[in-house]
């Protein structure tokens, strides 16, 4: 990929004149005593008066409001540079209390005094995701569901009834509005270069978070109200998330120079590569994932409008217009409904790779929940961060000038390269159902274990009620062997059996092998993620119906022991025992359907929809029977008649399902 060296800018010139002239225009020395009392606090109505409105529709007019807000702005910066940083703490570290991150607020401060623009942005980076959390928290004493977006959070009326309107409109020429200077997104979305970001403007975001504490603290005293800080979101199952292996001094080393010679590196974001590796180095996990997730986004940008032909959209979008985001760039389709070219270039690993962990609903979403103030930036995992910059080495190596060679054969960069191009979606529905179902083969060890469950001896059970039991029994196993067999033309040849299909066919080793088969899960149809989704409950029961058999049976036994269970009890223990011969084949049945059916569940949607939509039905009566089986085989109810009656029916269904050839697995075919 050739990178012209005309590039200099991903601001288009309108947001490259806002961010970096406007405010500038007017030289007034403002003086910081209009805006600061005596003892510090913020004079938000000599704030406020710096905001001008249309005459048209008395809606914020953000130019006249920047160019008046600069020298305000310029004024605010250079008081803090006076103040030592003992200074700032006594007279500021409580009014920050309230975004419960004091600490990240103190360390603006600091990088207010140095002159590394990259620490200015960084620093502007996390100040915006705090704020945008700690609002969210006062959004919630006053309403149910916090808005996702920032622009919709700032023009909400509960943040202007806590605030004033007023107020809300000083914040909105600063961040939430693409009508303004837009801060927070042109920095999280990678538009933005170190130089491109004056520091002042993050002096007055800084001064303004303690002015709205200022503010808060008022409110509660009025309302006597308590502000609850929302939980921070904690990434659980860390080794889910290992495609990479760690990320040693060698490696970094090597990545610091492969920056600065990668065409997939815009120059004038090189100093921001620098910053994550360092940071990296250093141990500050957070703050090296800030950094570089932005430059993976502008990085793929630049792939995405060169493979699709549209180099105007390199730049920030205006007001009117969509920004070319990660959310775009990830998409099938373009805005014009042609097909996305990226996916082609990236190939699924990498895009598997990047929808894990940027955008499937229960992958970790990183660069939403790190911008939208939803972790501890404190205790963000290495883990993570690891997986992050090691995915972004593989793809400066693939996408680098051919005279790199030597790069991309070194033999330390080998290993991640390999694991870049094997990687398999992990948290895709489909994915999750394949853990789920390696999950259920725990409980499937458990159904095994059924026959192995204390029991009472034959001589004690009633000669006439044993017989009649151990023939519906019988009669329904029967019913399971017939249905395996005809299952058996879409499973492995050395699984076939026709002398005990149950035992030989339904076993851990076959549901292992069948869920090791490749699936592609990028761009599901919405027909296939309904089924899955269906799927995945339909275990969710068998496992809770296993949980409880395990748990009444032992508990029965004892009290049987113990000679506690009266009549009516000691028989329904029997028929819990009779029903757990033909329970055991029939839930590791459903573990096998479930299974079959999930590797041939794409090809069905594209072949077959009519016969699709007759099977999901099937699928639905399925779960419905789980379900019911959970209830019948709960403590609470111990419906064993019930459950035999129940499970005869559905056996029926599934054996004339497949006789009809409607399987799914058939379809596929």
């Amino acid at each position: 990929m050739a990178l012209p060296d005309s590039i200099t800018t991903c601001l288009s010139q309108p947001v490259h004149y806002a961010i970096c002239k406007l405010g500038f225009e007017k030289k007034d020395n403002y003086d910081i005593n209009n805006v600061l009392s005596g003892n510090g606090e913020v004079c938000w109505q000599a704030v406020t008066e710096h905001v001008c409105y249309l005459e048209s529709d008395e809606s914020v007019d953000y130019i006249k409001s920047i160019r008046s807000l600069g020298p305000v702005c310029e004024s605010v910066n250079l008081y803090f540079k006076s103040l030592s940083k003992e200074q700032f703490v006594i007279q500021y570290a409580s009014w920050f209390h309230w975004t419960n991150c004091t600490e990240v607020f103190l360390e603006v401060f600091d990088v207010l005094q140095c002159t590394q623009t990259t620490e200015i942005a960084l620093g502007l980076m996390k100040l915006t995701s705090c704020l945008e959390r700690a609002l969210g928290d006062v959004y919630l004493l006053k309403g149910n569901d916090c808005p996702f977006l920032l622009r919709d959070l700032l023009a909400s009326e509960q943040l202007a009834d806590v605030f004033g309107q007023a107020v809300m409109n000083v914040l909105r020429v600063f961040i939430g509005s693409p009508h303004g200077l837009n801060l927070r997104n042109v920095l999280w979305h990678g538009f933005a270069s170190p130089q491109e970001i004056p520091a002042k403007y993050c002096a007055m975001l800084l001064l303004l978070t303690a002015g709205l504490g200022q503010l808060l603290q008022t409110y509660l005293l009025q309302t006597k109200g308590v502000l609850v800080h929302r939980p921070y979101v904690i990434f659980i199952s860390l080794e889910e998330l290992d495609a990479f292996p760690d990320l040693n001094d060698e490696i970094l080393s090597i990545a610091e120079e492969l920056v600065k010679l990668s065409s997939f590196v815009l120059k004038t974001m090189l100093p921001f590569w620098i910053a994550a590796l360092t940071a990296f180095r250093n141990s500050r996990y957070a703050d090296s994932v800030i950094l570089l997730l932005p430059q993976l986004e502008v990085g793929l940008r630049l792939l995405f409008t060169t493979t699709n032909k549209c180099p105007n959209r390199l730049l920030t979008a205006e007001s009117s217009a969509f920004y070319t985001t990660f959310d775009e760039m990830l998409a099938k389709h373009l805005d014009n409904e042609e097909v996305n070219q990226l996916p082609v270039v990236l190939e699924e690993p990498a895009m598997d790779f990047l929808w894990d962990f940027l955008n499937h609903q229960e992958g970790p979403r990183i660069r939403d929940r790190l911008s939208h103030g939803e972790i501890n930036l404190e205790t963000f995992p290495r883990e993570v961060a690891n997986q992050i910059i090691g995915f972004a080495i593989t793809i400066l190596c693939r996408f680098s000038d051919e005279d790199m060679y030597s790069f991309k054969e070194h033999m330390v960069l080998k290993p991640l390269m390999n694991c870049a191009s094997c990687y398999r979606s992990r948290f895709h529905p489909i994915s999750r159902l394949k853990k789920q179902v390696f999950e259920v083969l725990e409980c499937m060890k458990s159904i095994q274990l059924w026959p192995e469950l204390p029991i009472v001896p034959e001589e004690q059970v009633e000669k006439i009620e044993r017989l009649e039991a151990n023939a519906e029994a019988d009669t329904l196993i029967l019913m399971i062997s017939e249905i395996i067999s005809q299952l058996q033309h879409y499973m492995p040849q050395d699984f076939c059996s026709s002398d005990d299909p149950i035992n030989s066919v339904l076993t851990e080793r076959l549901l292992v092998e069948l869920c090791d088969t490749r699936i592609c899960t990028l761009y599901s149809p919405r027909p296939v993620l309904e089924a899955v989704a269906v799927l995945r409950r339909i275990s969710a029961q068998c496992h809770q119906v296993s949980q409880q058999v395990i748990a009444g049976a032992g508990l029965r036994y004892t009290q049987w022991v113990n000679k506690t269970l009266r009549s009516r009890q000691r028989h329904n223990y029997r028929r819990m025992l009779n029903s757990i011969k033909f329970l055991s084949p029939v839930l590791r049945l459903i573990l096998l359907l479930i299974t079959l059916e999930l590797v041939s569940v794409h090809s069905v949607c594209k072949k077959n929809p009519f016969d699709y939509q007759q099977y999901l039905k099937f699928l639905k009566s399925v779960l419905q029977y789980t379900e019911n089986l959970v209830t019948y085989t709960s403590p609470e109810k111990n419906k064993w008649d019930e459950t035999m009656e129940l499970t005869k029916k559905t056996l029926i269904k599934i054996r004339k399902i497949s006789d009809r050839k409607l399987m799914l697995m058939h379809l596929a075919t």
